[in-house]
This record gives C-alpha cells, structure tokens and sequence, in this order.
C-alpha cells in the first residue's frame, strides 16, 4: 500500500478532488500555505494500493496544470536620492508536487 501527498496549487484542487472521486478514490485535503509566494495551496492525501499509483498520479498530472504569474518584487528600502522602478517578474506557479510512500500498515476503524 501506498500513501500519495500531492500539494497543490488552490486553482487546480477543486478539478482534482473531483477527478479523484470519480475514479473511485477517496482522499483528504487540508488547506495548506507555500512558503516562497505565501499564498494558498493544498495538500492532498490519497491512499492506495500500489496498482492503483501510476492512475493516481495521471489524475493528479492531468488535473494540476502549471501556469505563468507575473510577481512584482519587493521594493528595497532606498535613500532619497536613489531611483527604482521595479520590474515584474515572470514565475511559474501550480501544477503539483508529489511524494509516493510506502505504508507498513493500514487501519480503519
């Protein structure tokens, strides 16, 4: 067996969760924050048995698309005579980061 976490981004996790229930699998979601942009992503847990891991993650691939932003940085603290004009920056953001573990043991109750 196997424990599939997938953090990604808010967009793409309503478009996941509903690819995943439809395929018959269930998972948990907690709302989780990234640490460079600071902003909402999500962190999806699904546990599977290992013949189920490679549809799982085509799900996950299919459903979390990467896209471009654009991030104006942070303007630096100036002297009075100093000049800056600060440029955005184009960033990737989404599409999903994923960890397969194995399980030694699983219970329900």
């Amino acid at each position: 067996m196997k424990l599939i976490i997938s953090i990604v981004h808010r967009d793409d996790v309503d478009t996941l969760l509903k690819a995943l229930t439809d395929g018959g699998h269930k998972a948990t979601l907690i709302s989780t924050t990234g640490g460079f942009l600071r902003e909402g992503n999500a962190t999806v847990f699904v546990g599977a048995e290992n013949d189920q891991v490679d549809e799982i993650l085509a799900v996950v691939k299919e459903s979390c698309q990467e896209r471009t932003r654009y991030l104006s940085p942070i303007v630096p603290v100036t002297e009075p005579s100093e000049f800056y004009i600060p440029e955005p920056v184009e960033i990737d953001v989404g599409g999903a980061t994923v960890f397969v573990i194995d399980v030694e043991r699983h219970e329900r109750f």
